[in-house]
This record gives C-alpha cells, sequence and structure tokens, in this order.
C-alpha cells in the first residue's frame, strides 16, 4: 500500500508562491507516477500535473501552465508543486495522488493540504 502525505499549504497574498510537498512511504515501488489536483468549495476535482518516477516525465493542466512546477526528489521520495503568481481562483484543498504503471488513473490519495490566496 502506497501512502501519500501532502504538506506545504497555508495563507498566501496574491502573487505569492508556495512550494507543496508529498512524501510517499509504504511500497514505494507501487508508485509510477504522482499528480496533482486541486478541489476549490463547490467545484469538481481539478488536475494539475503529474511527474513519472523514473524519467520524470511531466504533463500539465493548461490553466497551470507557466505558473507551476511540479518535480519529485526520488532519493527522498517526495514530489513536489511549485506555484507562483497565485491570485484568489487557486485557492483550493490540493491533493497528491500515485498511480502504478499499468493504469492511467490516480488511485491512492493524501489526505490534503489547504491553500488559501487572499486578495
Amino acid at each position: 500500500q502506497v501512502e501519500l502525505v501532502e504538506s506545504g499549504g497555508g495563507l498566501v497574498q496574491t502573487g505569492g508562491s508556495l512550494r507543496l510537498s508529498c512524501e510517499v512511504s509504504g511500497r514505494r515501488l507501487g508508485s509510477y507516477a504522482i499528480a496533482w489536483f486541486r478541489q476549490a468549495p463547490g467545484k469538481e476535482r481539478e488536475f494539475l500535473a503529474s511527474i513519472t518516477w523514473g524519467f520524470g516525465k511531466t504533463d500539465y493542466a493548461e490553466s497551470v501552465k507557466g505558473r507551476f512546477t511540479i518535480s519529485r526528489d526520488n532519493a527522498k521520495h517526495t514530489a513536489y508543486l511549485q506555484m507562483s503568481g497565485l491570485y484568489f481562483d487557486d485557492t483550493a484543498v490540493y491533493y497528491c495522488a500515485s498511480r502504478t504503471r499499468d493504469t492511467s488513473s490516480f488511485t491512492t490519495w493524501g489526505q490534503g493540504t489547504r491553500v488559501t490566496v487572499s486578495s
């Protein structure tokens, strides 16, 4: 069982930056890729970015390209989401999720970390 723990959320002013972390534990070999999602109040969950542990292949939602950067540190078993130019609509609970090699679905989720952007 892969376990994920997010951290790094908090309150930030408009235009500010935050770096979220997602630490992976448990059966780490079962994790092929990590993704970041978010869910704002009253809205559906939104995919933001993903990265594979091996080659570091990344994928981004158009809405965050140029502002958010996903990365990973294999030695620390941790993935990151660097967010810059934050504005009010980025306020949400941010989740990391893991998928195995043989599926495109992210099936293991962390508990989430809240990001609040003040205007």
